[in-house]
């Protein structure tokens, strides 16, 4: 959805740095662009343990919650984002072709259902959608595309991942599911092509494009 659906990594990956400094993390915002499509909670737990000062069995879930909310109200703070440029696009296209539109994202915001229904009303349904609520492992994992292409009813051919960060690509290649990397942020594309990215583009126009001629 970050990065995909939506203009928001740069507020993701401030506010990431911010908070995480707060607490005596040092974590990037290029790290946040790498670690994209992890779960938060798996996010912050993998801080926690790197820097040695707590043993995994030691974090408490409240712990967790706690920072993870810190992050979410300062990103909420930063402002309203907006769809990535192109994107509208290709949904429509995809819709016009009958095509079964899903969303696999690590996010567990409560909102979520919300802003997707105020930028691309009538495109998305919850039925069609895995979240950080319907796994038990994100992102690189192959559950959350697993799951998404069990209730989709589909035979794996006729699936496309649509990713933007590494993780992902790792995630629905390992899911056995033919995976297109769109870099939209800063990362070398050579990363999304060494997580196994099928095929990689540099904006969503050049996306369509290819869609169409296929």
């Amino acid at each position: 959805m970050d990065g995909t659906l939506f203009d928001s990594m740069p507020h993701h990956a401030e506010a990431w740095e911010r908070v995480m400094a707060a607490h005596g993390f040092s974590f990037s915002q290029e790290d946040c662009y790498i670690n994209e499509g992890r779960t938060g909670q798996s996010v912050i737990t993998e801080a926690l343990v790197k820097t040695g000062k707590m043993a995994a069995e030691d974090i408490s879930e409240e712990l967790v919650l706690s920072i993870y909310k810190e992050k979410t109200d300062l990103f909420h703070s930063m402002g309203e984002v907006r769809p990535i440029a192109g994107v509208q696009e290709v949904l429509q296209f995809l819709q016009s072709q009958g095509a079964s539109l899903w969303i696999v994202t690590g996010s567990g915001q409560q909102t979520l259902f919300d802003v997707l229904d105020h930028h691309f009303p009538g495109v998305f349904a919850r039925e069609r959608m895995i979240t950080a609520f319907d796994v038990t492992h994100g992102k690189p994992d192959a559950e959350p595309y697993l799951k998404a292409w069990e209730r989709s009813g589909l035979r794996k051919e006729e699936c496309c991942v649509v990713e933007n960060a590494p993780l992902g690509i790792r995630s629905g290649k390992s899911a056995g599911l033919f995976s297109i990397g769109v870099n939209t942020g800063p990362l070398r594309d050579e990363l999304l092509w060494q997580a196994g990215a099928d095929e990689v583009f540099y904006d969503m126009p050049a996306l369509l494009e290819w869609l169409k001629s296929r």
